[in-house]
C-alpha cells in the first residue's frame, strides 16, 4: 500500500542497505527470510515476510537495490573502484553516497508499486524491480550502455558454453532441493520460500571470502513451478532453466558492464512469467511431473 510513511521506511532502508552494500544487504535479506519462514510454521502467519523481508527491506528497496545504486554513483565520482563492486560496505566517508542509496530506496518501492497497480501479477514485480532499477543505475552513471562493451578478443557468451555443464549439475541439485522443500515443509509453512532464503544467507560466505556460487535464481524459480505444478521434477527443470537464464543474463547484462544489472533479479522474473504462462495454458496438467 502505497503511503508517506513506506516511502520515509524505504528511503530509511535504502541509506542502511547502501552503508551494508548490496551483496551484504542482500544476505540479510535471507536471513530475514528464514526467520520468517520460522515464523509461519510456527503459525504466526507470513504478515514478517511481506513486511519486512519483501517490504519494508526487500531486494528491491535497501535490500540489495540501493547499494547497486550507491556503489554505480560512487565509482563514477572516483570514491569506489567500480560500480560492479557490489560486495563491500559503502561507508565511505561520504555521505552523498548514502544518500543515493536512500533515493534508490524510494525509487524501488515506487517502481515496485507501480508494477502492482498496472497488474503485473504475471511476474515476480520485486525481482523486475531489481532488474528496473540496474538499468536505470546504468543508464545514469554507467559508461557502457545496458549491455555493456565486449572488449577486443572477448566473445560475448564464451562463459555461458564454458560453463554450461557446471551449471546443469548446479541448476539440478539446487533446483530439486528446493523443490522437495516445497513438497517436504509445505506452501502453508513457507516452504515455497524456503529454498530462496537458504541461497540468500549463503551469500554471506560469499562475503566472508569463500567460492559461494549465488544460487537464489535457481531456487525461487524452482519453488515457484513445483507451487504451480504441484511436481518436484518440474521444479528440478526450472532449477535447471534458472542457471542457464542466469549465465546468459550475466553475460549479456552484467560482465561487460561498469555498473551491476542483476543476473538473478532479471531471470527470477524472466521464470516467473514462464511457469505463470505454463500453468495457465495448462501444461503443467498436461505434463505432470512428480
Amino acid at each position: 500500500m502505497f503511503s508517506l510513511t513506506n516511502l520515509l521506511i524505504a528511503f530509511g532502508g535504502g541509506i542502511f542497505g547502501a552503508s551494508l552494500g548490496a551483496v551484504p544487504a542482500f544476505a540479510f535479506v535471507g536471513v530475514l527470510v528464514l526467520v520468517g519462514v520460522a515464523i509461519q510454521a510456527a503459525g504466526g502467519g507470513g504478515d514478517f515476510l511481506g513486511t519486512v523481508a519483501f517490504g519494508y527491506f526487500g531486494p528491491h528497496v535497501g535490500g540489495f537495490a540501493a547499494g547497486v545504486a550507491a556503489a554505480g554513483f560512487a565509482a563514477s565520482r572516483g570514491k569506489l573502484d567500480s560500480g560492479r563492486n557490489v560486495g563491500v560496505g559503502l561507508m565511505l566517508n561520504h555521505p552523498d553516497v548514502l544518500l543515493i542509496g536512500g533515493l534508490f530506496g524510494l525509487v524501488g518501492y515506487v517502481i515496485n508499486w507501480l508494477f502492482g497497480l498496472v497488474g503485473f501479477a504475471w511476474t515476480d514485480t520485486v525481482a523486475l524491480t531489481v532488474a528496473t532499477s540496474g538499468i536505470i543505475v546504468r543508464l545514469i552513471w554507467g559508461k557502457t550502455g545496458v549491455m555493456g562493451k565486449v572488449t577486443n578478443g572477448q566473445t560475448r557468451y564464451a562463459a555461458f558454453a564454458n560453463n554450461l555443464m557446471q551449471n546443469l549439475v548446479l541448476g539440478l541439485g539446487v533446483g530439486l532441493f528446493s523443490a522437495a522443500l516445497v513438497v517436504g515443509v509445505g506452501v502453508n509453512n513457507g516452504g515455497s520460500i524456503l529454498g530462496f532464503g537458504f541461497s540468500a544467507a549463503s551469500l554471506i560466505f560469499a562475503i566472508m571470502g569463500l567460492k559461494i556460487p549465488a544460487t537464489h535464481h535457481i531456487s525461487l524459480p524452482a519453488a515457484v513451478a513445483t507451487v504451480a505444478s504441484g511436481g518436484l521434477l518440474w521444479g528440478a527443470i526450472f532449477g535447471i532453466l534458472g542457471a542457464l537464464v542466469g549465465e546468459f543474463w550475466g553475460n549479456s547484462l552484467n560482465d561487460h558492464g561498469d555498473t551491476h544489472i542483476d543476473p538473478p533479479a532479471a531471470t527470477i522474473a524472466t521464470l516467473t512469467s514462464l511457469s505463470l504462462l505454463l500453468a495457465f495454458i495448462g501444461v503443467y496438467q498436461l505434463i505432470p511431473l512428480f
